[in-house]
């Protein structure tokens, strides 16, 4: 049975990327680390991890079933995650529609074998990995992404990194 490595994702347009640029960059001031390249930004909305090939065709199906309100997330927090090492930007509140968006994909994934993960959802944004300890605290700017699709990413280590490739994206439903 071939697996591939899955998540269900919030992933920024080249234009919303573009926008979010110099932003990040000016929070990225306190970290050391290996910086996340533009191309993987992106918000995980459910982990999948290892998931059979063959039941990906039934994961598309069942997440054509789930709607995407839009919503703004407001990125408002430079954080140190210390177990994987991470930057990250992260949001002191989740919205409604972003938490409904959540518990509707989970159901979903469950409904094709997935077991959700046994903690609270925190929406971020990974900017660096292997980063040094550092003190978080709130952004002298906010991040703002406006939201209104999602994907489903593949992501694919390799000599050079882990890339994440989008199979499946789109608004309202992902088919």
């Amino acid at each position: 049975m071939s697996e591939r490595r899955l998540f269900f994702a919030l992933w920024p347009d080249h234009r919303q990327r573009e926008s979010l640029r110099d932003p990040i960059k000016a929070a990225l001031a306190p970290v050391e680390g290996q910086f996340v390249e533009r191309a993987n930004w992106h918000v995980t909305l459910v982990f999948l991890g290892a998931f059979p090939e063959e039941r990906i065709p039934a994961l598309g199906e069942a997440a054509a079933g789930v709607p995407v309100e839009p919503f703004r997330l407001r990125f408002d927090r430079l954080e140190f995650w210390a177990r994987p090492r991470i930057a990250c930007l992260a949001a002191s509140a989740v919205p409604a529609e972003l938490g409904a968006l959540v518990d509707a994909l989970e159901t979903a994934a469950a409904g094709c074998g997935h077991r959700p993960e046994d903690r609270p959802y925190r929406p971020h944004l990974t900017v660096a990995r292997r980063a040094r300890p550092f003190t978080a605290g709130p952004l002298a700017q906010p991040v703002t992404l406006d939201c209104d699709g999602l994907a489903l990413v593949e992501y694919v280590s390799g000599p050079g990194g882990v890339r994440y490739l989008p199979l499946k994206q789109g608004r309202t439903p992902i088919t």
